[in-house]
C-alpha cells in the first residue's frame, strides 16, 4: 500500500486535525524557537546578519515607493506582471523581517498591501492574456498565481498575530479563500495533475491551508481533488496529458511520480530546480505544523535525495545541464536552489558538504532554515562538495531508463547521457542524446529551450513556436535520427508510453567510466543501442570521450548522426564544398531550421574534424566509410523572428540496415591571443576504427600518435558481473568478465 494512502485513511478514519502547533503563528517556515534563536544571535552570525541587511534595504526601498497594485493586463516581463511578482516576494521578506527585527513598520506594510489586494481581487475578472490553458486572475496564467500564494501564505503567517481577529476574518473571506478555490476547483485542469505547475498549485492551497488553519485546504493539497469533471487525454497548450487514467493527484502524488528512488526529476533539472521550491517550503511547512505526516521521509526521503541529485546535474560552473526544456545558464545560485540547500541541510542531517553550496550562494534564508546553515558555516563545519560520476534512475520506480554524468580528472571532461522516459510536456525526443563540457565550458552543446524568460519583446516571455519546430526534435541533439524524422514521430503521445533502457554503467576503475543504453521504440522495427567512455589514461593528455552507436534493422534506412560542436572549424581531413546559397536541410522534423553551408565526402577509414572555442581545441574523429556524406549546417534557416542561435553543426550521413557509428572526440592544446601562439592544435589520435560487430560483441581499436593502442569490446547481449566471455579478433583471442573489456591492444 503507497504511504499517500496510509496517511489518507489515517486522516478520514480517525478524524484528527493533526494540527501539531495548535494554530500557533508563524509556524510555516519560522517557529518561535527559531525566531528566538535568530534574535539571539543578531551581529553574531556573518552571513545570516549579511543577507538580512541586504533584505532589509530592499524591503525598505519598496516601503518608500509605496504600495501599487496595478490592474492586471501584461505577459512575463510586462509591468504588471513584474509588479505583482515582486510585491510577493516583499511581502514575504518583510513578514520575515517583523519577526526577526520586531518592527511594527513591516507588519503595517504587509497589511496594507493585503487589503490593497484584498479590495481589488473580490472584483477582479480573469486576466486578459488568453494564451494559457488555465489562465490566472492576477497574472496571465494560475502558475503565477500560485506562485503569488505560496509567498502570500508566509507572509500572512508571520503577520498573523499582529493582524486583528476581524482583519484576519476580511482577509480569509474575501482573499484567501477565494484564491485558493479558483486555482484548485475552478481549475482542474491546472490543478489536478502530474507536473511542476501542479505541484506549485498543492504547495499553494496547503501552505495558505496551515496558515489558515482550514484542515479542507490541507486535504485538497496533499490528494488532490477528487471529482475534478474532467475528461481522459484532456491536454494543456504544449499538448502534455492532464488528464490519465488511474493516475492520481495532488502534493503526494507529486512527490510520488514525477521523481525517482534516485531523486531526478523527469522533466529535467531546469524545471526541478524550479519545483523544487514549492516542494520544500511546503514540506518544511508540514514538518513544522504536521510532523506526524513525516514528510522528510516520504519514499525513502526522496525530497532530500532530490536536493542532492539535483547538484549533480550541474557544471563545474554550477550551471544546470539544459535537458529537455531548460535555459542556459540558470545555475546553483538561483534563489529556489537556496531555499533547497538551507531545508535539505536544516532538516536532512545537517549535511557538511551542502554548506559549500552555500557558502558559494552567499546568502542564505532568513527563517530557520537559513540561519542553521549561516551558523553552522560561522563554526567552520563546511566540507567540499565533490562532483563524481553518477546515474540517476527515472521513473517512479526507477524503471523507466535514467540520465547519467560520467566525469573524469576534476571534471576536465564531463559527459551527460539521457536514456530518460519523456519528461512529461517539458520532454524532448532526444534518446540517447549526450552533451560534453569542459569544466563549465560547453564543447558539444545541447540547445535547451527557445524562450526568453520575462522578456517581454519575445512573445511575452513565454515559449516560441521554435521550441516545439526545433528544440525539441531529434535533430537538434546529439542523436541518431533516422530518415529525417525525430523519435516516436516528434509526438507527445507515443513518446510518453516509451522510455530507453540500461544496459550497464561502470565507473569502478578510475581510467574509464562507462555507461550504455538501448532503445528500441523511438523507431519500430531499429534498435538503438549507444555507449560513451570516458578515458582518462596515457593514450591523451586529456580524458577522450569514446561514443558507440549501433542502430540495427531489417530495412535499409538513411542514418543522421549530427554533432552540435560551438567555436571555429580550423581544419578537416576531407574536402568539401561551402554553398554559394543557403538552402534548408529539409522540410519538417527540425530540418527545417538547419542551412546547408557545406557539403563533403567522407574519407575512407577516419574522417576528422578539429576546431577552436574558448581558446582550446577540440577533435573529433569517426570511423567512415567512402559511401558516408558529411554536412556542416547551421542552424536558422525559417526563422523570421531570429529567435534561434546561429550554431554550427557537422552530420554523418550513412545509407545503410545495421551499422555501428564510431567517434572519439578529445579536447587539445590551446591558442593564446597575446602570445599569438597555438600549442597542441593537432589532434592526438591517429586511427579508430571497429574490428568486431554481431549480435553478442561490439570492438573499438584506437591509436594514438605515439603507437599507443587500445582496444574496448562491450557485450551486446549478456551484460551481467559474473559473466566470463571470449572473443576471437583476427589471431588474437581475449577473455575477461563482466560487460566490457578495456586494455591495451
Amino acid at each position: 500500500m503507497k504511504k499517500y494512502v496510509v496517511l489518507a485513511w489515517l486522516v478520514v478514519a480517525t478524524g484528527i486535525t493533526m494540527s501539531a502547533q495548535g494554530g500557533e503563528h508563524p509556524g510555516l517556515i519560522m517557529t518561535q524557537e527559531g525566531i528566538e534563536k535568530i534574535r539571539a544571535s543578531l551581529g553574531q552570525v556573518p552571513l545570516f546578519d549579511a543577507t538580512l541587511a541586504k533584505v532589509q534595504a530592499e524591503v525598505d526601498a519598496e516601503i518608500e515607493l509605496g504600495i501599487d497594485t496595478p490592474l492586471p493586463k501584461d505577459f512575463s516581463g510586462g509591468y504588471t506582471h513584474s509588479r505583482h511578482k515582486r510585491n510577493f516576494f516583499i511581502l514575504q521578506k518583510a513578514g520575515l523581517l517583523y519577526q526577526i527585527l520586531e518592527d511594527d513598520k513591516y507588519a503595517d506594510y504587509v497589511r496594507d498591501m493585503l487589503f490593497a489586494y484584498e479590495a481589488m481581487y473580490k472584483h477582479l475578472p480573469l486576466h486578459p492574456q488568453t494564451r494559457s490553458y488555465a489562465r490566472g486572475k492576477l497574472f496571465w496564467q494560475c502558475l503565477n498565481d500560485s506562485n503569488w500564494l505560496v509567498y502570500v501564505s508566509q507572509a500572512y503567517d508571520l503577520v498573523y498575530n499582529y493582524l486583528s481577529a476581524d482583519e484576519r476574518s476580511r482577509l480569509e473571506k474575501n482573499l484567501f479563500r477565494p484564491f485558493a478555490d479558483f486555482i484548485s476547483l475552478e481549475n482542474p485542469q491546472f490543478y489536478n495533475r502530474i507536473h511542476n505547475h501542479s505541484t506549485w498549485g498543492n504547495a499553494a492551497v496547503g501552505m495558505m491551508g496551515l496558515a489558515m488553519d482550514d484542515d479542507e485546504l490541507v486535504q485538497r493539497a496533499l490528494y488532490g481533488i477528487e471529482d475534478d469533471g474532467l475528461e481522459l487525454g484532456t491536454k494543456d497548450n504544449d499538448g502534455g496529458f492532464i488528464k490519465i487514467a488511474g493516475q492520481k493527484a495532488g502534493f503526494l502524488a507529486n512527490l510520488e511520480q514525477p521523481f525517482s528512488p534516485d531523486g531526478y526529476y523527469t522533466e529535467g533539472p531546469y524545471y526541478q530546480r524550479y519545483a523544487m521550491y514549492p516542494f520544500l517550503v511546503f514540506a518544511q511547512a508540514l514538518n513544522n505544523v504536521r510532523p506526524e505526516l513525516e514528510i522528510f521521509d516520504y519514499k525513502d526521503g526522496v525530497l532530500l535525495k532530490a536536493v542532492s541529485a539535483m547538484i549533480s546535474l550541474s557544471d563545474a560552473d554550477g550551471e544546470f545541464f539544459p535537458l529537455n526544456d531548460g535555459q542556459k545558464g540558470m545555475s546553483l545560485n538561483a534563489g529556489s536552489v537556496v531555499s533547497a540547500v538551507d531545508i535539505a541541510f536544516h532538516f536532512g542531517g545537517n549535511d557538511p558538504q551542502l554548506l559549500s553550496i552555500a557558502q558559494a550562494q552567499g546568502q542564505v534564508l532568513l527563517d530557520d532554515a537559513g540561519f542553521a546553515v549561516a551558523k553552522a558555516l560561522h563554526e567552520g563545519e563546511r566540507q567540499p562538495f565533490t562532483r563524481t560520476s553518477i546515474n540517476l534512475s527515472d521513473g517512479p520506480d526507477g524503471t523507466q531508463g535514467g540520465v547519467a554524468v560520467l566525469r573524469q580528472a576534476d571534471e576536465a571532461m564531463t559527459v551527460v547521457f539521457k536514456y530518460s522516459a519523456q519528461g512529461l510536456s517539458h520532454g524532448h525526443y532526444d534518446k540517447l542524446s549526450f552533451s560534453l563540457h569542459e569544466r563549465g565550458e560547453e564543447v558539444l552543446q545541447d540547445y535547451g529551450m527557445v524562450r526568453f524568460v520575462n522578456v517581454e519583446q519575445k512573445g511575452g516571455g513565454n515559449y516560441l513556436p521554435e521550441n516545439a519546430s526545433w528544440a525539441k526534435q531529434s535533430i537538434a541533439h546529439n542523436t541518431l535520427v533516422q530518415d529525417e524524422t525525430s523519435h516516436f514521430q516528434g509526438k507527445y503521445e507515443i513518446g510518453s508510453q516509451h522510455h530507453s533502457q540500461l544496459h550497464f554503467y561502470d565507473t569502478s576503475r578510475d581510467d574509464i567510466h562507462i555507461v550504455s543504453a538501448t532503445d528500441t521504440n523511438a523507431y519500430p522495427g531499429t534498435g538503438l543501442q549507444r555507449t560513451m567512455a570516458l578515458i582518462n589514461d596515457a593514450m591523451t593528455d586529456k580524458p577522450l570521450l569514446l561514443d558507440i552507436l549501433r542502430a540495427s534493422s531489417d530495412t535499409e534506412h538513411q542514418y543522421d548522426l549530427p554533432f552540435h560542436f560551438l567555436g571555429q572549424v580550423i581544419d578537416t581531413n576531407f574536402d568539401y564544398k561551402t554553398s554559394d546559397t543557403l538552402d534548408a536541410l529539409g522540410r519538417d522534423h527540425g530540418y527545417q531550421h538547419l542551412f546547408v553551408e557545406a557539403t563533403g565526402a567522407a574519407q575512407k577509414d577516419n574522417t576528422r574534424l578539429t576546431w577552436l572555442n574558448n581558446k582550446k581545441f577540440y577533435s573529433l574523429t569517426a570511423a567512415t566509410t567512402g559511401t558516408d556524406a558529411l554536412m556542416f549546417l547551421r542552424l536558422g534557416a525559417n526563422d523570421p523572428q531570429f529567435n534561434l542561435r546561429r550554431a554550427p553543426a557537422l552530420m554523418i550521413r550513412r545509407n545503410a540496415r545495421n551499422t555501428v557509428f564510431v567517434t572519439a572526440i578529445e579536447s587539445h592544446g590551446g591558442y593564446s591571443a597575446v602570445a599569438e601562439r597555438a600549442t597542441d592544435a593537432r589532434s592526438s589520435i591517429a586511427s579508430i576504427k571497429g574490428v568486431h560487430d554481431d549480435a553478442k560483441y561490439t570492438a573499438v581499436a584506437i591509436e594514438n600518435v605515439d603507437g599507443m593502442k587500445r582496444l574496448l569490446i562491450i557485450a551486446n547481449a549478456d551484460t551481467r558481473d559474473a559473466t566470463e566471455h571470449s572473443l576471437r579478433i583476427k589471431a588474437d583471442d581475449f577473455r575477461w568478465q563482466g560487460p566490457f573489456h578495456y586494455t591495451p591492444q
